[in-house]
């Protein structure tokens, strides 16, 4: 059951979402280093979604639909802040020397991946749903082997999302030097963002 764990998590990690395309982004903005807070950011987004799961909040989430009507508009603003401040940063799209990238905002990356992720309310009832299928009928303390299966988890978001993160920044030099690809890259993204706030919002 442990292994079913693992692939079935690996799946749902690799599918393309708000968190993935943040740390695409950032990659492809700001090199490795940044992609890898975004990551981090976007990891540590999960762990209130975990604690929710854990303590039977998500129940009174899913129970509450002003509670979560609230949260789940919430995101959706948030998503669309993310979608124009992409598609008025053109400053952000420039290439940078090493110096100028040391000096960037490392905690402002991880909060807005954390932000992502945090305002996202389907997140905790994914893990009040994901989770309990892979806990035998004869485990003594579920909650226990929950929360390291969550741990697993978002171990694995981290990893997979610093691939990702470092693929981006791989084709960096070579996007970033072609002002017209940056641009409609930019655009995309930013629509991207703004197409997932739409569905956010009519879900």
């Amino acid at each position: 059951m442990f292994i079913e764990f693992l692939v079935t998590s690996l799946i749902v990690i690799l599918l393309p979402g708000t968190g993935v395309l943040y740390t695409i982004t950032v990659g492809l903005r700001n090199g490795v280093r940044m992609s890898i807070f975004a990551a981090l950011g976007c990891t540590f987004g999960i762990v209130p979604h975990v604690i929710a799961c854990l303590t039977g909040l998500a129940v009174l989430l899913h129970a509450s639909s002003v509670a979560f009507t609230a949260i789940k508009y919430i995101g959706v603003l948030y998503l669309f802040y993310m979608a124009w401040m992409t598609f008025k940063d053109r400053e952000g799209m420039v290439i940078d020397d090493e110096k100028s990238m040391v000096k960037r905002d490392c905690l402002g990356v991880v909060r807005s991946g954390v932000l992502l992720n945090i305002l996202n309310p389907k997140l905790s009832l994914f893990f009040l749903a994901f989770l309990p299928q892979f806990v035998p009928s004869y485990e003594v303390n579920p909650t226990f082997r929950m929360m390291w299966m969550a741990l697993i988890f978002m171990g694995m978001t981290f990893v997979v999302f610093i691939g990702y993160g470092v693929f981006a920044a791989a084709a960096r030099q070579y996007v970033i030097s072609k002002p017209s690809v940056m641009a409609w890259l930019r655009r995309g993204f930013a629509a991207t963002f703004g197409v997932l706030g739409v569905r956010l919002a009519i879900d």
